[in-house]
């Protein structure tokens, strides 16, 4: 009976690996030009594209933890999920060295993934772990208070930026060593036995060798799908949006990232469904890292390539505003997680304060362009986002103490 068991769990994960290797296919197919559709079944391709390489990030991710710490894991899978969004970003920052014209638009879509993270992102894990779980706290592991202390150096740092309104190649190699700190420090954690299901346990329980090239090979199908599905599928929002008239600056910030987001946003996603609340804070907690580093410091290097000599990315006014608001939620995230957990309830505060300001932000660039008031709520925002967050800080003090003792015991 338990062999008859093992069998159909291995031949239902087999199965399920099959079929998120063929709906990735056709994306692939249809970037390199070996078919042809219209306009919108292409946009579809993409975004099935998208999901099948989430899923397969996902378990490989899993079935990695047993041959390296989790936490390493996690960053992997949280840097594979944001190749896209650095592949545009990069790119729009590159043209903007040739044509200062694509400038707003780098760091429109920096800013936009990054808010996207916290306002949905965080929500979207206590509300899954709520729903399905009844879980009305995530608390952090050890793993994620790494990511914690990496994201508030990196938060810190990044007030620097609107206050230069610019961003420099000294930048980048703070952010960038930000960021491989965190990678070394993740990857000197030590291993725990993952409990995993489905097909990464099915992954898992290969010899060495096998799970490793196994685990490799949807590492790198999930990379070039991803890679080649994202763009165009941005692109093929972008158009729709165009079509109805929607401000282009707003398509590049929000449509664009949302977009390129939806992979980790799965992985994350599934992960809290299957009861792995703290993991699955951790991948978009090494996301956060991730793009609050690696990708604001690849902009200024990209913009000097395409300018052909170096020269900082130039922030206007309303650029230091985006950058600036996206500082002070960032934070006040910092703030909550001070306290070693995320809670139902600033979960909510998190997307309401994010909506709020989406909504208000897109009324007055719509309804009142020309009046002085558009981008006033950007400050508004970002003075609330700072009080919030001395307040949170305030109320974690004993939990900050308790990080003090863990970090000094490691």
């Amino acid at each position: 009976m338990r062999v008859a068991a093992v069998r159909h769990a291995t031949t239902s994960s087999v199965i399920a690996l099959g079929l998120i290797v063929v709906a990735g296919i056709p994306a692939v197919l249809l970037r390199a030009g070996l078919l042809s559709t219209s306009s919108e079944v292409s946009t579809l391709v993409f975004g099935l594209g998208i999901v099948s390489a989430a899923f397969a990030m996902s378990w490989g991710a899993e079935a990695a933890e047993r041959d390296i710490p989790r936490a390493l894991a996690l960053i992997v899978v949280a840097l594979l999920a944001v190749l896209p969004e650095y592949a545009v970003d990069v790119v729009l920052a590159w043209k903007a060295g040739a044509d200062p014209s694509f400038a707003p638009y780098a760091v429109a879509n920096m800013t936009g993934s990054n808010r996207l993270l916290l306002g949905v992102g965080w929500p979207m894990i206590a509300l899954l772990a709520w729903s399905v779980r009844g879980h009305r706290l995530i608390r952090l592991d050890r793993g994620n208070i790494r990511g914690l202390l990496f994201l508030t150096a990196a938060t810190v740092y990044s007030f620097v930026l609107p206050f230069k309104a610019r961003i420099s190649l000294a930048d980048s190699v703070v952010l960038i060593a930000l960021f491989a700190g965190y990678a070394v420090a993740a990857a000197r954690s030590p291993s725990v036995e993952p409990d995993l299901v489905g097909p990464a346990a099915m992954i898992g329980a290969l010899s060495a060798p096998h799970r490793r090239a196994t685990v490799g090979a949807l590492f790198v199908f999930a990379a070039a799908v991803v890679g080649l599905s994202a763009e165009p599928f941005a692109e093929g929002l972008l158009a729709t949006g165009r079509h109805l008239g929607i401000d282009e600056f707003l398509l590049v910030q929000w449509l664009a990232p949302f977009a390129s987001e939806a992979p980790e946003f799965i992985v994350a996603g599934l992960l809290a469904v299957r009861g792995k609340p703290s993991a699955a804070l951790g991948v978009l907690l090494s996301s956060k890292v991730n793009q609050w580093t690696l990708l604001v410091g690849s902009l200024p290097i990209a913009y000097s390539i395409g300018a052909s000599h170096v020269v900082p990315l130039p922030l206007d006014e309303r650029q230091v505003a985006e950058v600036l608001l996206t500082a002070t939620q960032s934070l006040f995230g910092v703030g909550v997680l001070a306290g070693l957990s995320l809670s139902l309830s600033e979960s909510g505060l998190l997307a309401g304060l994010f909506f709020g300001q989406l909504a208000l932000g897109g009324l007055l660039h719509t309804r009142w362009r020309d009046s002085g008031w558009a981008g006033t709520e950007l400050l508004v925002f970002a003075a609330l986002y700072v009080v919030l967050a001395v307040g949170a800080s305030l109320r974690a003090r004993a939990a900050r103490a308790w990080l003090a003792r863990c970090v000094r015991r490691r």
